[in-house]
């Protein structure tokens, strides 16, 4: 087979595909609300790109001290305003607002290790389509690190102890919605 064929068989399946690529978008065939979960490809997919993006972004943040207990208070404090209705926190084993949330957030309090750096990264810059927004518009990086401080300690943390720290900052920190 000669190179002009091979060219012009590659570009010819290249633009088939496309073609059929940009048909399926517009078509409208994929659901896209958030009560109708993904296929296991497109989920495998997402999570994937998702992995990557952010693995590859976060090993540029560089962490600093972050056993600071009144940085680890701060963080309980905006957390219990901020991220307690998607993740949870001791104690609050349920809310309003997570049920609907497709892909569900994690569950925080039951992390087993949390990264500083993809903690940082992700709640600064948010993740899209995921409901998890860019912090990092409204709080400054000191505010985002004290946040990480404190997810990082809350999956030993008891339900009195959070209550302590977030001085009951938000209703829906109150314990035991379950």
């Amino acid at each position: 087979m000669s190179a002009t064929r091979v060219r012009f068989a590659v570009g010819g399946t290249f633009a088939v595909l496309m073609f059929a690529a940009v048909a399926f978008v517009f078509s409208g065939v994929y659901n896209i609300g958030a009560d109708d979960h993904h296929t296991k490809l497109v989920l495998a997919a997402i999570t994937q790109l998702r992995d990557s993006s952010i693995a590859v972004r976060a090993s540029k943040v560089e962490v600093p001290n972050l056993e600071d207990p009144a940085k680890i208070a701060a963080g309980a404090d905006r957390y219990a305003l901020l991220c307690v209705g998607c993740h949870l926190a001791p104690g609050v084993t349920k809310s309003d607002l997570r049920p609907g949330l497709y892909p569900h957030p994690p569950n925080l309090v039951q992390a087993e290790s949390i990264d500083a750096q993809r903690a940082f990264w992700i709640i600064k810059h948010g993740i899209k389509m995921s409901a998890m927004p860019a912090w990092g518009k409204s709080l400054g990086d000191a505010e985002i690190w004290d946040i990480v401080s404190f997810v990082r300690k809350m999956p030993s943390m008891s339900q009195d102890t959070y209550l302590q720290l977030s001085r009951g900052s938000s209703s829906s920190a109150s314990p035991n919605r379950s």
